[in-house]
């Protein structure tokens, strides 16, 4: 039997960026489905870390697992990136001696059975990697533990490196190697891994509801998974971006693990958003992929240019109100120095010599991430005059530094 066709939801316009902010709070957007969608429903009222997502949450019920496991997952995955670390280390602490394999590979969701698996948007990873995965992973895999022939013994980690374009074993997740470092902001928009010493300096940009930074810098309808590494340049040039960026690299830069901003920040409204994005900046030189289209003699689809390419490495979201409890969320104090923390999705990605690392630190992802409104609300039914300008700062001085914590493994 076939399965029934999936419905749609016609947006009415072909930009997702002008249907959603046109929409306004996304309580209308419940109203417009009537009741029918009850998931957008369900997650929508809950707000908070609730018994409707405690219970949802599978990593807290992995417990008498006897199968050997191998959990796969995707860098890219758009539809539940951080799913697959969280069952990983849930079956090894709840389950000592189990079985128990990670393995992560350039891929979307369900990437390593649906496609090559050779490229993301304009990014390349110079082999057909789900291909690689099904003969090399999988088929062992399952040969070994259900026909019990040799072979499909696994490492506890089998992760591809983005930026190196490798695939690495490890013996642990993260690896045990790998140590936490600091990257922190510096003036006139300088990162690097020396801490602050100047006694005074915060960067400052105002946030507004009414313009938020979109996603992507094309018109699309939907959520593209090619966002995951798309180029960021765009971004750069909004004043409501703050971009802070390495010197180039003299070697590479091996960061495997989850990715924590640490931020010192505060806003002039009751609330605020943080999105932190760390950024792979390609080389001047880098050179681009074949293209007919030569000086000024572009007619058609405009060639893509690498030289400086910006890519998208981990994105995330922090909410202001959130950063104490999941549970009980608080308002900011207008003008007041609070700390932000997060852990963003893990990553496993060699910065090559030549190339930057970059940070950028926002208010807004639209429409990807729902406006904050900048007072203190429950956010889906935040009534319009409730979406404010804010001034955010963000502090990076000796006694207020801000930056992002990563784990960078030793290069051999």
């Amino acid at each position: 039997m076939l399965p029934e066709k999936r419905a749609t939801y016609d947006l009415g316009v072909p930009d997702s960026y002008k249907f959603y902010l046109k929409a306004g709070s996304t309580e209308s957007l419940d109203k417009a489905f009537d009741g029918s969608n009850f998931l957008f429903h369900d997650q929508l009222v809950h707000t908070t870390y609730d018994d409707y997502w405690k219970k949802r949450d599978l990593s807290r019920h992995m417990k008498n697992v006897h199968a050997a496991v191998m959990t796969v997952g995707g860098w890219f995955d758009a539809e539940d990136l951080s799913g697959p670390f969280k069952t990983f280390h849930a079956i090894d602490e709840f389950n000592p001696g189990a079985v128990n394999t990670l393995v992560v590979g350039p891929w979307t969701h369900g990437g390593w059975s649906r496609n090559d698996g050779d490229r993301l948007g304009d990014v390349t990873f110079n082999s057909k990697t789900s291909l690689f995965y099904r003969e090399n992973i999988e088929y062992p895999f399952f040969e070994h533990y259900l026909k019990e022939r040799d072979g499909g013994v696994l490492p506890k980690a089998y992760v591809f490196e983005t930026g190196s374009n490798v695939w690495k074993k490890y013996d642990a997740w993260p690896p045990k190697a790998a140590a936490a470092r600091m990257l922190y902001f510096h003036a006139e928009g300088k990162l690097s891994f020396d801490a602050p010493n100047e006694k005074a300096g915060v960067d400052e940009y105002v946030s507004d509801p009414a313009h938020p930074v979109p996603f992507v810098d094309y018109t699309t309808d939907t959520v593209p998974q090619r966002y995951m590494d798309d180029d960021q340049r765009f971004a750069s040039r909004r004043p409501d971006v703050l971009t802070y960026e390495t010197e180039p690299l003299t070697e590479d830069v091996t960061i495997a693990g989850p990715v924590r901003p640490k931020l010192k920040v505060s806003s002039s409204g009751t609330d605020a958003d943080f999105v932190v994005k760390l950024i792979d900046v390609y080389p001047d030189d880098y050179p681009d992929p074949p293209s007919d289209a030569m000086g000024k003699r572009v007619v058609g689809a405009a060639p893509v240019l690498m030289g400086g390419y910006e890519q998208l490495v981990r994105g995330e979201p922090m909410r202001a109100k959130f950063r104490d409890s999941w549970e009980k969320p608080t308002a900011l104090t207008p003008g007041k120095m609070v700390e932000v923390n997060a852990e963003m999705p893990d990553i496993n990605h060699t910065f090559r010599a030549g190339h930057r690392i970059m940070v950028q630190v926002q208010s807004s992802w639209f429409p990807l991430v729902d406006r904050n409104p900048q007072t203190f609300v429950d956010i889906p039914f935040a009534k319009p005059e409730q979406f404010v300008k804010a001034t955010e700062s963000v502090y990076r001085n000796a006694g207020a530094a801000s930056g992002v914590e990563v784990l960078v493994v030793p290069q051999h």
